[in-house]
């Protein structure tokens, strides 16, 4: 078992000269999940026409977006290496955890650092290139993040500000998101599980010391983790890393990050 300082203390010796599914929750109650829905539903109000969400876009200013993205990127590989308990577990163990947790916890990431984007539309693709090239595969319309999806990230964005995390619940959430028994083929089951339930404990005790008198939040900030994990990651990909990486796999590019010596 992890001791509880290590997850908020991550300092993350020698990688920083390097440079380089969804967990269920049982809490979800009627009353919880109509106070999602309501913060969801208040965050897209405005954006409700179906063919403005259709809209495909890309960042308006993807040199400086990317480049601070790929610093939160940094930062989440950072603190996942940081973890002597993550350490412990199998390199395969490892790379399932890290493969299906680094969106939800690069969008934590994006909330802890207050990250804030613009997007626009994507230029039409001309006639003459049309004619060259010919016209767009479906499967590569599907890829190009949409004005919807966009909405959707900042709501969860929204959600998370609204709620004012201190470092540590970050950090612990953090841990709740990665430690996830849910993920497939994990050779170290119930560690895992442990170490999730850990944290969710070390999570719940620090909401207590700095919030006694909020009995919700404990809950609501899990709801706003459940929400987090809906983030697409073609989107994530597509949207930030696809103007500086190009056809490079991504997942490739996050194992080689997580094992560099």
């Amino acid at each position: 078992m992890f001791p509880l300082e290590e997850i908020t203390n991550n300092t993350c010796s020698g990688f920083r000269d390097k440079h380089p599914h969804t967990i269920l929750y049982n809490i979800l109650s009627g009353r919880e999940s109509g106070y999602l829905n309501r913060k969801l539903n208040h965050c897209a109000t405005e954006h409700n026409c179906h063919c403005e969400q259709r809209r495909t876009v890309c960042l308006k200013d993807p040199k400086a977006t990317c480049q601070v993205a790929s610093s939160v990127l940094v930062k989440t590989i950072c603190f996942v290496r940081s973890l002597p308990s993550f350490s412990q577990l199998s390199s395969g163990d490892q790379s399932s955890l890290l493969r299906h947790c680094w969106v939800p916890l690069f969008v934590l990431g994006l909330a802890q650092e207050k990250i804030v984007f613009e997007v626009t539309d994507v230029p039409n693709s001309s006639i003459l290139r049309q004619i060259l090239l010919g016209p767009r595969l479906p499967e590569q319309e599907a890829e190009q993040p949409t004005l919807a999806e966009v909405h959707k990230l900042r709501a969860c964005l929204h959600l998370l500000w609204n709620l004012d995390l201190s470092p540590k619940e970050y950090a612990y959430l953090k841990g709740v998101l990665l430690f996830n028994p849910a993920v497939q083929g994990l050779s170290a089951l119930s560690f895992v599980e442990a170490l999730q339930q850990e944290a969710k404990r070390a999570l719940e005790e620090v909401i207590q010391l700095l919030h006694p008198e909020d009995t919700d939040r404990f809950s609501h900030i899990l709801l706003a983790a459940y929400t987090i994990q809906t983030v697409g990651y073609s989107l994530v990909t597509e949207l930030f890393f696809k103007p500086v990486i190009g056809n490079t796999n991504m997942l490739h590019l996050l194992t080689k990050m997580l094992f560099v010596q």
